[in-house]
């Protein structure tokens, strides 16, 4: 069996392959659930003191571990687009289809097995807790650079975007950032309030034209009370003439 160990503080990760007493090795991990703590003592010396949470893992023909399936063999599940097991291209909107998925319980069927350090244990793990690899990619919107940096909002969050260079000729490298994303800027608070000033002034003239358009009906109506009021009176006088 493989194992995926991660390491979200230093953002590295690594495939372990564990060939030699397998089954006595990963007696720990067989019959627990996704997101259960185990210790990994018995992986070996260099694991001692270290504390990994299940993330996930695939079977041997390729099937995906799912949360919430509450077993240690293939299920198959009727699923919506998007869902673990069921891509979203795939299918037409509101399609289900009854698809296969593994439990999410651990056995000795699984070939990769994925795994998150929790507590750091004695021993460095070469390629995983002895190098940090920085995020190349940091948050785009304005709030979270705030709250990543523990920034007020009187500062500057221009200057905290996480640049990284790129080779844009042979020998020139430049600095590239993210573009700020609900960034509030002097320009952007002018541009809204030309909005809001814009949108009082259509209402008003809607208003106008509609009180306009009711006095105009009001008359339209009285005339042609009146102009029926004429005509009756006129037919009414025409017929006493007759008799």
């Amino acid at each position: 069996m493989k194992l995926k160990i991660s390491d979200p503080s230093t953002g590295c990760t690594k495939m372990v392959v564990i060939e030699e007493d397998a089954e006595i090795k990963l007696r720990s991990f067989f019959d627990r659930k996704m997101s259960e703590e185990v210790e990994g003592d018995n992986l070996g010396p260099e694991y001692k003191g270290y504390v990994f949470r299940i993330v996930g893992g695939q079977d041997k023909s390729g099937f995906a571990m799912k949360q919430g399936v509450l077993a240690n063999t293939r299920v198959r599940l009727l699923l919506d687009r998007g869902s673990l097991g069921f891509q979203k291209w795939r299918g037409r909107d509101g399609e289900r289809r009854r698809k296969s998925v593994r439990g999410c319980i651990v056995g000795p069927d699984l070939s990769v097995l994925c795994l998150t350090v929790v507590k750091k244990g004695e021993a460095e793990l070469p390629g995983i807790t002895d190098t940090v690899r920085p995020r190349t990619h940091g948050p785009k919107r304005a709030s979270k650079i705030r709250k990543l940096f523990n920034l007020t909002k009187s500062d500057d969050v221009r200057k905290y975007v996480i640049k990284r260079e790129r080779k844009v000729a042979k020998n020139k490298k430049v600095l590239k950032g993210v573009k700020i994303q609900r960034l509030v800027t002097p320009e952007r608070i002018r541009r809204k309030a030309k909005e809001i000033k814009r949108s009082i002034k259509r209402v008003a003239a809607s208003k106008a034209e509609k009180k306009a358009y009711a006095k105009l009906l009001a008359k339209r109506k009285s005339e042609t009370q009146k102009k029926t009021e004429t005509a009756q009176q006129k037919k009414a006088e025409a017929a006493q003439q007759k008799k």
